[in-house]
C-alpha cells in the first residue's frame, strides 16, 4: 500500500469518529488555558509581596515564559506529528500541571521564576487541539474552523473566570492556597484529556532532528534573550543588539541543515509554501498587537489626564471593565469567524479580521480621550483578534500535508510569540520618557509614545491583511488559498 493511500484511509477512519465529545473535552482544556492567562494578572502585586521582590521584577515572569514558549513549541509540534497529537497534548499538560503546583509552593523567587517559565508549555495546547480536530474530521475545514471558534471562546471565558476568581479570593485566602487553584484546574484538564480524547492514527514517520533542534534553540534563544535585554538595558547598550544579531546569524546554518535533512524538525519548504507563509507571517505580525499592546493599554488607561494631559485616569475597576470587554469581544470574534467564513471563505474572513484589528488600533490615533472611545476601539480590535486566534492554526492545518499538521499549527504560536516579544521591546522603548527602559523610572511616558504603539499595531495588522489578500492573486494557477 502506498503512503498516500495509507494517509487517505487513516483520514477517512478518523473522519467517521465522533467529534462533539472530543471538542467538549478540549474546551475544558482551553478553559484551563484561559485560567492560566487571566488568573494571575489581578494579583501580581500580591505575588511580589509574597516573594519579597520589587514590583518591577514581575516583568521577568513574562520574559521567562515567552522564551520558554518560543523554544519548546517547534519540538513539541513536530513530536505531535511523529508520536501523536494527543500524546503531546497530554505530555505538555503534565508538565504545565507540575509547573503550576511548583508556582504555588515555590519557596523563593528563583524557583518561582523557573516554575513560571516552564508553565509556558501550555502554549502548545491550542495548536495540538486544532491538529487533533483536523485529523478527526479528515481535514473538513468548516468543521475544524467551527470547533476552533468554540475552543477560543472557551479560552476567553476562562480568562474572565480566572481574573474574577483571583480578585474575589485574594483577600480571603493565603497566597499558597490562592496560587494552588490554577494548579487544580490544570490537573482537572489532564484528567479530561486522559479520559476524553482518543489518539488518532500517526501519519508521519521518522525521528526527531536533534541537530536542527539545538540549532533552532540557539537561534531563538539568542534572539529572545536579546529582545528581553533590550527592554531591560535599553537601546543604548550594545549587548542586546549583539545577541539579536548573533541569533539571526544562527538561523543561516539552521536553514542549511534543515533543507539538507530528509526529515527536518522544521520543514522550511512546507512553511515557505505559497499557501503557508502568509499564515505564518500573519501570526508574527498579529503577535505585535495581541501580545505586545495590552500593557501599554493598561498604563494609558491608568494615567491621570490632570497630570499628563492625556489618559483616562481610570481606576483598577474601570481597567477591568476595558479588559473584560476586550476579552469578550475576542470570544465573539472567534465564534463569528465560522459564520463569516461560511459565506466568504476562510481567506477573506481572515483578511476582514486583520482589517478589524488595524481599524481598532488606528482609531486610537484620533479617539483616545474617553472610556467610551477606548472601549469602542478595543472591541473592534478584539473582534478581529478573536477571529485570528481561531483562524490561524485552522488555516495553517488546511494548507499543510497531513503529516505536518502539528508542525504548521504549532509554528503559528512560535511566530506569534516572537512577534509579541519583538513588540514588547519596541513598545518599552517607545514609551520610555527619558530614553531608558528602566522599570524604576517614575516619569510618565509621552503621548507620542502611545500613539507610536497604536500606529505600529495598526500598520502591522494592515500588512498582515495585505499578505493574506495578495497571495491568492499572485498564484492564479494554484489551488485557491484557504477557500472553503
Amino acid at each position: 500500500m502506498s503512503d498516500s493511500t495509507a494517509v487517505s484511509d487513516a483520514a477517512r477512519a478518523v473522519a467517521r469518529s465522533p467529534i462533539t465529545k472530543v471538542v467538549g473535552f478540549l474546551i475544558c482544556v482551553e478553559l484551563a488555558s484561559g485560567v492560566l492567562q487571566g488568573y494571575y494578572t489581578p494579583i501580581f502585586t500580591d505575588i511580589a509581596r509574597h516573594l519579597s521582590i520589587k514590583d518591577a521584577d514581575v516583568n521577568w515572569f513574562e520574559a521567562a515564559q515567552l522564551i520558554v514558549s518560543a523554544l519548546v513549541v517547534p519540538l513539541l509540534a513536530r513530536l505531535g506529528d511523529l508520536i501523536g497529537h494527543r500524546k503531546v497534548l497530554l505530555l505538555s499538560t503534565v508538565v504545565t500541571a507540575l509547573a503550576s503546583w511548583g508556582v504555588a509552593f515555590a519557596p523563593s523567587f528563583g524557583l518561582f521564576l523557573v516554575a513560571w517559565a516552564v508553565q509556558g508549555f501550555y502554549v502548545v495546547w491550542l495548536p495540538m487541539e486544532v491538529a487533533i480536530i483536523h485529523r478527526r474530521t479528515g481535514g473538513a475545514e468548516r468543521r475544524v474552523r467551527g470547533a476552533a471558534g468554540l475552543l477560543v471562546a472557551g479560552l476567553e471565558l476562562g480568562v474572565i473566570a480566572g481574573a474574577l476568581t483571583s480578585g474575589a479570593l485574594a483577600e480571603s485566602l493565603g497566597m499558597t492556597a490562592l496560587l494552588a487553584l490554577p494548579a487544580v484546574v490544570v490537573t482537572l484538564a489532564l484528567v479530561a484529556i486522559w479520559f476524553g480524547i482518543e489518539e488518532s492514527p500517526v501519519l508521519a514517520h521518522g525521528s526527531i532532528d536533534w541537530r536542527g533542534f539545538w540549532l533552532v534553540t540557539a537561534a531563538l534563544g539568542l534572539v529572545m534573550g536579546g529582545l528581553v535585554m533590550l527592554r531591560v538595558l535599553g537601546p543604548g547598550s550594545p549587548w542586546p543588539w549583539v545577541l539579536v544579531v548573533a541569533g539571526l546569524a544562527a538561523f543561516v546554518p539552521f536553514a542549511r541543515v534543515e533543507l539538507a535533512h530528509p526529515e527536518p524538525l522544521v520543514d522550511l519548504r512546507i512553511l515557505g509554501a505559497r499557501g503557508q507563509w502568509p499564515v505564518q507571517a500573519t501570526a508574527f505580525l498579529f503577535g505585535v498587537s495581541v501580545l505586545g499592546a495590552q500593557i501599554p493599554l493598561s498604563t494609558f488607561a491608568r494615567t491621570d489626564p490632570a497630570v499628563t494631559g492625556y489618559g483616562l485616569g481610570a481606576s483598577a475597576g474601570k481597567v477591568s471593565i476595558i479588559i473584560g470587554g476586550y476579552v469578550l469581544s475576542l470570544a465573539v470574534g472567534a465564534l463569528l469567524l465560522h459564520l463569516l467564513a461560511h459565506r466568504t471563505g476562510t481567506r477573506v474572513a481572515m483578511v476582514v479580521a486583520a482589517v478589524l484589528v488595524a481599524v481598532g488600533y488606528l482609531l486610537f490615533l484620533p479617539f483616545h480621550d474617553t472610556l467610551a472611545q477606548t472601549m469602542t476601539n478595543m472591541v473592534i480590535a478584539g473582534l478581529g483578534s478573536g477571529a485570528l486566534v481561531a483562524g490561524l492554526p485552522t488555516a495553517a492545518a488546511a494548507q499543510a500535508p497531513p503529516t505536518h499538521t502539528g508542525l504548521t499549527t504549532g509554528m503559528t504560536n512560535t511566530t506569534k510569540t516572537i512577534g509579541g516579544a519583538f513588540a514588547s521591546s519596541v513598545f518599552a522603548i517607545a514609551l520610555a520618557s527619558t530614553g531608558t527602559v528602566d522599570a524604576e523610572a517614575t516619569a510618565h511616558a509621552s503621548l507620542s509614545g502611545y500613539l507610536t504603539v497604536w500606529a505600529i499595531c495598526g500598520v502591522t495588522a494592515l500588512v498582515a491583511a495585505a499578505f493574506l489578500a495578495v497571495v491568492r492573486a499572485s498564484t492564479p494557477a494554484e489551488a485557491p488559498l484557504l477557500v472553503v
